[in-house]
């Protein structure tokens, strides 16, 4: 099961949401055309196969719109669907429905994209002891529901934001010098509760790393024949990231030299949408 992400937070969200879709207005589409007592039953329905998310986000646009809609939910996030699933039944004033239609949709194919995408990543590794992770790399202000939708293809967490984890990138290691010192810096600052992961581009960066005591190695646009030789060198020092240039066509081969996570922008950044409708049930 996904964890649900806060109330507060999903609310705000599917509020600016609405704000934004409504303007001052509101559906005057709806308003002109559908009388405000009809009421009527309308399916979401799947029209391709891969893995649901964002159904915490489209029943609170639900909720927010008009708390008489009524939704019953047939399959939840993280689920596979086939094309003609009926994802769920809804019930309630006509205008309601309608005009929520869109906002709702929208969280749906965005986030069932994700967990598609990621899913798909997962199974190309099966088999390995690699995890599959998401980056920062998320759409301004939908970070929470991306890596909600990431968890639900089966993925990892990495970090969440800026401060929740150190994470020293190439510029952080050109301003201080040496990998080595930025990781004596990090490991000062944040104490023994603290995990310290460094990013490093060249191998023989990495005996630094682990002198220095990182706790993570993220190995950027490692070759194949590079990353087995860190693998070999770390013993299991520290968790091994690799990242950059892994696509489906290259993650099994990644995984196979024994990193512990393979993070990949793409599972945000590049997602197709998934494709969902509503239809007159």
């Amino acid at each position: 099961m996904t964890m649900p992400i806060p109330t507060g937070l999903i609310r705000d969200l599917v509020a600016r949401t609405l704000e934004e879709d409504l303007g001052g207005r509101g559906d005057i589409t709806t308003l002109a055309t559908i009388p405000a007592d009809a009421v009527a039953r309308f399916d979401i329905v799947s029209r391709a196969r891969g893995v649901l998310a964002g159904t915490q986000a489209a029943c609170e646009v639900f909720g927010q719109i008009d708390p008489a809609i009524k939704a019953d939910w047939r399959i939840g996030d993280g689920k596979p669907v086939m094309s003609g699933d009926v994802v769920a039944k809804l019930s309630g004033p006509a205008r309601s429905l309608l005009t929520a239609e869109r906002a709702a949709l929208n969280f749906l194919g965005r986030m069932s994209g994700i967990a598609t995408l990621t899913r798909a990543y997962v199974d190309a590794v099966a088999g390995t002891d690699a995890a599959i992770a998401h980056t920062r790399k998320t759409t301004p202000g939908l970070r929470a529901l991306e890596i909600q939708a990431v968890k639900a293809g089966g993925g990892a967490s990495h970090r969440f934001g800026l401060d929740d984890a150190i994470l020293i990138k190439d510029n952080h290691v050109a301003v201080c010098g040496s990998v080595g010192e930025a990781v004596r810096r990090a490991k000062a600052f944040a104490g023994h509760m603290t995990r310290v992961a460094v990013e490093i581009d060249r191998v023989h960066q990495l005996d630094d790393a682990l002198l220095a005591g990182a706790e993570s190695i993220l190995l950027d646009n490692f070759s194949l024949e590079d990353l087995r030789s860190a693998v070999s060198v770390a013993k299991g020092k520290a968790t091994l990231e690799a990242s950059g240039g892994v696509d489906l066509n290259t993650v099994k081969a990644i995984a196979e030299t024994g990193v512990d996570v393979i993070s990949v922008g793409a599972l945000t950044h590049s997602a197709p949408n998934f494709d969902v409708g509503l239809d007159e049930a």
